[in-house]
């Protein structure tokens, strides 16, 4: 908004071409859900303990300590990380550029998901939510939609092909079969985030180092002459997510505040679904589905803790972790959270460094 306000005044004042530049766009986005976040954040909070009362149920089956240290912390604090994005992002970003509606879309649709999800918990008093199997399908409805507008707008057969990591010019051509293979990317990251939101500041700072390397990523992807010289793929029009990127780091940041342990809110499924989304989304509109499952790759891990934990026990009556996900597992093991939280996000950090060195390996 701000941008096609601005450049229409840069007759009388030449300075206003600053606009013009995502970067610098990209930094006002990150101040100003920064800003909006720190500014609503307190007022959001106290609003929402009065109205849930006891807060956040918490699992009976989890660590035990949860009962005591967690019980009343207040939930749904993605509101203010999904206020935040949407303000920042309507006003600092190209608003005729389609991946930026399309991602905000997935964003905000996969945050009223996790909103209706925290609501019926709290509600109910009870850890059981919206039914999975409901939920699932219209995540997969939404990732399905916006996937195929991603293949029309893009270039054909490049929009519905994959592209390998460290081979520059390995190109795989899924045809249609992109279709399910991307739905899989945005809800696969939504319920990963989802998953490793499970102790104070575990999930957002991964959020917030994974934004910032799809940030980079997308601007580069963008931009014909870094990505000629990267030996990346150019996609026309990503470089414009970075706005978006930039929102999430700075709404992720000033949440952090909040969430920093101990807790005085939860991010809930509005939050971790709705971000977890927006990677998701992101990596497929930049054709870097495979560097998200390196740059995430906690989250992956988390989720695979699941899967295994499921499977195992189903199969063999045996668990291979003491509790999934895996976070539970070190908690059982008597490691402090601090410490939990502090090494997983050395892990993100580790893992981003090696997704970023993707772009030039090739």
């Amino acid at each position: 908004m701000l941008q096609h306000i601005f450049l229409s005044l840069t007759d009388q004042f030449s300075v206003l071409n600053v606009f013009r530049y995502i970067t610098f766009r990209t930094g006002g986005s990150i101040m100003t859900a920064l800003l909006f976040v720190f500014l609503f954040g307190p007022s959001l909070i106290n609003a929402l303990r009065v109205r849930q009362g006891k807060g956040q149920p918490i699992r009976d089956d989890g660590p035990q300590r949860h009962i005591i240290e967690k019980q009343g912390t207040p939930t749904m604090g993605g509101l203010m990380i999904l206020l935040g994005i949407t303000v920042s992002t309507l006003l600092w970003a190209n608003l005729l550029n389609p991946y930026v509606w399309l991602v905000l879309f997935v964003t905000i649709s996969f945050g009223v998901i996790g909103f209706y999800d925290d609501y019926l918990k709290v509600t109910k008093a009870s850890t059981k939510g919206f039914s999975s199997k409901i939920k699932f399908t219209i995540e997969c409805v939404i990732a399905g939609a916006v996937a195929i507008i991603f293949v029309k707008i893009g270039s054909e057969p490049f929009s519905s092909s994959l592209t390998i990591p460290f081979l520059k010019n390995v190109v795989i051509n899924l045809g249609w079969f992109f279709i399910p293979f991307a739905i899989c990317v945005i809800v696969g990251a939504s319920n990963s985030v989802n998953l490793t939101d499970g102790l104070d500041g575990l999930a957002i700072v991964p959020v917030m180092i994974a934004a910032a390397s799809f940030g980079v990523i997308a601007y580069l992807a963008g931009n014909a002459v870094f990505a000629g010289y990267l030996q990346i793929h150019f996609i026309p029009g990503t470089g414009e997510l970075a706005v978006l990127c930039g929102a999430i780091l700075g709404a992720s940041l000033g949440f952090l505040w909040f969430n920093a342990p101990p807790a005085m809110i939860f991010m809930g499924d509005t939050g971790s679904l709705s971000l977890g989304g927006a990677l998701g989304a992101i990596a497929v509109a930049s054709k870097h589905e495979i560097v998200l499952a390196i740059v995430g790759g906690l989250f992956v891990l988390e989720a695979v803790s699941v899967i295994v934990q499921v499977a195992s026990f189903k199969l063999t009556g045996k668990r291979v972790f003491r509790m999934a996900p895996l976070h539970h597992h070190f908690e059982q093991k008597g490691w402090a959270e601090p410490t939990i939280v502090v090494r997983f996000w050395i892990i993100a950090v580790v893992l981003a460094l090696v997704g970023l060195a993707t772009l030039k390996l090739r």
